[in-house]
């Protein structure tokens, strides 16, 4: 990547962290729509593998965005993802945070702290259709996802053991 994509991409993550209500995965579609279908500097599988990978990994499931970074342009690609995405919201949490501490008390602010789940839930289900939706034609992996949801809603299982199922799985589907 040039300089000035580099700065693209820093530019575009920096606006994209004060969107990412729920964290940076609600923004994934965005991010999708630029890197991969706007910019081209990855492939669908790419991403999807970037996505992927961070979150099964232990840490802060933002690592995923260090990883589209580094599949565009390297190190400097995910420097400049991840310092794009975290500086903006970080900074903007913490002052929000020793705000509303001081005012929990006032209505407003309560509402506002429940008016914005319904935004959240909104933009992880359009997360999971992108990245659902290269396997789509696959019957296979559409059971294997009901299946997980099933079991999610219906039992307190630990999730890692479906991780593992589904890992299991795609071993046995894709060799």
């Amino acid at each position: 990547m040039s300089a000035a994509e580099l700065l693209q991409l820093f530019v575009h993550f920096l606006s994209l962290s004060l969107l990412a209500v729920g964290g940076a995965i609600t923004v994934a579609p965005e991010m999708h729509r630029y890197v991969v279908v706007e910019e081209g500097w990855l492939g669908d599988d790419q991403f999807t593998a970037s996505i992927a990978l961070a979150q099964s990994a232990p840490g802060p499931n933002v690592l995923f965005v260090t990883l589209i970074g580094w599949n565009a342009g390297g190190w400097a690609g995910a420097l400049a993802a991840t310092a794009g995405i975290m500086l903006p919201s970080s900074t903007l949490s913490l002052l929000a945070f020793r705000w509303t501490q001081r005012r929990h008390q006032l209505p407003w602010v309560r509402a506002f702290r429940i008016g914005m789940a319904p935004i959240t839930i909104g933009l992880l289900l359009t997360t999971g259709w992108i990245l659902a939706a290269q396997n789509l034609a696959n019957p296979l992996l559409i059971a294997v996802s009901l299946a997980t949801i099933a079991v999610l809603v219906k039992t307190r299982i630990n999730p890692l053991w479906l991780i593992a199922a589904g890992a299991l799985c795609g071993i046995a589907i894709g060799g």
